[in-house]
């Protein structure tokens, strides 16, 4: 056990502050009139949703880059779904692939992130084929 006293109220308050480099390399305290230097990511896309009881191509999505793509499917339907993507705003649309495997090819019901853009100039789309029933699909981020 200590022999040294503890004396209230202390004559000192031991201080932990927060700084980081500005451009010359100096440190500068992070306060109310020098906030932490950090980016905020753009804001997400408006989703693409709705249902569709008859094959056809849906979109485009235009996501926002650097965040993750989540597709959601539902309903009672038999046929696919296939995310694809295109750079020169849906004149030609590629399939995902992930390892040179197909990537984002779907036959059931889902709800899971599937893609995180990179690319500004990059639309999404959902490639439909519909054998019976309705699909609700929302693509979002």
């Amino acid at each position: 056990m200590s022999t040294t006293p503890i004396q209230t109220p202390s004559t000192y308050v031991a201080s932990h502050a927060a700084a980081y480099a500005d451009t010359d390399g100096s440190a500068v305290v992070v306060s109310t009139s020098n906030p932490l230097p950090v980016s905020f990511g753009q804001p997400a896309a408006t989703p693409l949703a709705g249902s569709a009881s008859v094959s056809g191509l849906l979109g485009p999505y235009v996501p926002a880059p650097g965040r993750a793509v989540i597709l959601s499917l539902a309903g009672t339907w038999t046929g696919t779904v296939k995310l694809v993507r295109s750079t020169d705003g849906g004149t030609t649309r590629q399939p995902l692939t992930a390892g040179g495997l197909v990537w984002g090819q779907y036959a059931a019901n889902c709800c899971e992130a599937v893609w995180e853009e990179s690319d500004a100039a990059a639309t999404l789309y959902l490639d439909v084929t519909l054998a019976s029933g309705t699909l609700a699909y929302r693509l979002a981020q």
